[in-house]
């Protein structure tokens, strides 16, 4: 472990995140002229200049990252960019407490959306537009944009390509990391460009808000500039129904829209064994969902049916957008909801959860269990989509189970030694670990986390790390072992 490299490359990130604090900069400045430019030249000055300090001074020996460097690079970028973003809260008054700016700073580039904003449409339109920001920076990755902008790592690229994407395994589109890393945000930023044009043009909404929207659809993030998230556009339905639409495709492991693209051929989609699964979690989510509250609530059918869809899109791939009080429901749609926060979207995608690849091959895995039980001497291969998984892969999938669940635990007992009641402490561990946002009970969709003790949003934040960068990435720098020199 050579800690000189680890901090040298990590003045790149910094310096790319001073530069995109820029956005919010001129829109302060240029724009909203809404006096909170000077909140954002002070990180912007020392995310450019520590960045640059760091690379240029800092010697090394070598210039390609081992493994553990590469684990300790993505976690050390994802914390200090936090440390860095979350100063303009701080500055302008909008979060004055560092443990809180900290807190939304990280659920922002975890893309999680738990807020402890208790007045979100009385903020600056620059703040907002940053918080928003944040989301769409994280959705894929600063890392990845590093590697996709500087190929000087080598071999080192792909340790970082594996530490920050999402997956059982980071799927590799072409031959380099780079060009992976570069055509995964080509995908990004154009779907992004076709969601605001979409939202703008033909929805009519103003620069601003299509600009939030679609800051914190397409990473599935769910921060919005207004209170009451899309259901302050509840009476455009165009716009809850693209919205709808592009979570569910945020959702998508991008991997298979550049094969697609490249086959110009819906067959790589269709035929995918997790694209299947996402989508029939979906539907039949959403039938029950609907059922339910036309059978309890009375709901007619257009209504319900809108609801549900839009609610379980949006938990499904985490991104915690609302248009109603989901809290409100009966217990049936709520539970429903509850295990989508866990489920997540697939792999490759914004969105976060144990991801629906990792649900099949686990469910599989355990069916081959029962069957040795009584026919040990069976050979079953576990396969997923005509491909054999190898047992290592099985292995992994299998440990980050344990993690996860190790986790939610540990997280729950945690929270509810601080007090919270039981549902409220096990869903606002399960909306942050999962990268959802809002939760149940005390953190439902009409609430917030300001009320957390500050250890509490300091452990809410690590789960938020832990469960954007899958658990190991992060939990590996835990170990005494990690840390010897080598």
């Amino acid at each position: 472990m050579n800690i000189r490299i680890v901090l040298k490359y990590l003045g790149v990130p910094l310096g790319i995140l001073g530069g995109m604090l820029g956005l919010p900069l001129i829109w302060s400045a240029a724009i909203a002229r809404d006096g909170a430019h000077v909140a954002f030249i002070v990180p912007m000055a020392i995310a450019l200049l520590g960045g640059l300090a760091l690379f240029l001074l800092v010697p090394v020996e070598k210039r390609s990252l081992s493994r553990r460097e590469g684990l300790a690079l993505v976690t050390f970028t994802w914390v200090s960019g936090s440390l860095v973003g979350c100063l303009p809260y701080v500055l302008s008054g909008t979060l004055p407490t560092f443990v809180d700016a900290f807190f939304e700073t990280m659920s922002g580039f975890t893309t999680t959306g738990a807020t402890v904003l208790t007045s979100i449409g009385g903020q600056p339109p620059s703040i907002l537009l940053w918080r928003n920001f944040t989301q769409w920076i994280g959705g894929m990755g600063i890392i990845t944009f590093f590697v996709a902008l500087f190929p000087m790592l080598g071999i080192g690229a792909a340790r970082l390509f594996e530490a920050e994407v999402p997956g059982p395994q980071a799927e590799r589109l072409r031959a380099r990391v780079v060009d992976t890393a570069r055509t995964l945000w080509i995908l990004y930023v154009g779907l992004s460009l076709v969601l605001f044009a979409l939202l703008s043009l033909v929805g009519r909404l103003p620069v601003y808000d299509a600009l939030n929207i679609t800051f914190g659809t397409m990473p599935t993030g769910g921060f919005l500039h207004v209170g009451d998230s899309i259901g302050a556009y509840a009476d455009r339905p165009f716009v809850t129904t693209v919205v709808t639409v592009f979570m569910l495709a945020a959702g998508v492991n991008f991997a298979l829209y550049f094969f697609v693209l490249r086959r110009r051929s819906v067959s790589a989609l269709l035929g995918n064994p997790e694209f299947r699964l996402y989508i029939g979690i979906f539907v039949l989510a959403a039938v029950l969902v609907t059922t339910d509250l036309m059978s309890r609530l009375g709901m007619p059918l257009a209504e319900a049916l809108q609801h549900a869809t839009f609610q379980v899109a949006s938990i499904q791939t985490t991104t915690g957008f609302t248009t109603t009080d989901y809290d409100l429901w009966p217990n049936l749609a709520r539970a429903i909801l509850l295990c989508l926060m866990l489920v997540g979207a697939c792999a490759g995608s914004t969105g976060g959860g144990f991801k629906a690849i990792r649900l099949l091959i686990v469910v599989r895995y355990s069916f081959r269990q029962v069957v040795s039980a009584f026919s040990p001497r069976s050979v079953m291969p576990l396969k997923v989509g005509g491909e054999t998984m190898s047992e290592s892969v099985v292995a992994a999938i299998a440990g980050m189970g344990g993690l996860f669940i190790m986790s939610v635990v540990g997280g729950f007992l945690f929270m509810s030694a601080l007090g919270l009641d039981a549902m409220t402490a096990f869903a606002s561990v399960v909306a942050t670990i999962g990268n959802v946002g809002p939760g149940l009970a005390g953190v439902g969709p009409s609430l917030d986390y300001s009320f957390i003790p500050d250890s509490g949003k300091l452990v809410l934040s690590f789960l938020m790390l832990v469960g954007r960068l899958e658990f190991v990435t992060v939990l590996a720098l835990l170990s005494a072992s990690f840390w010897r020199w080598r």
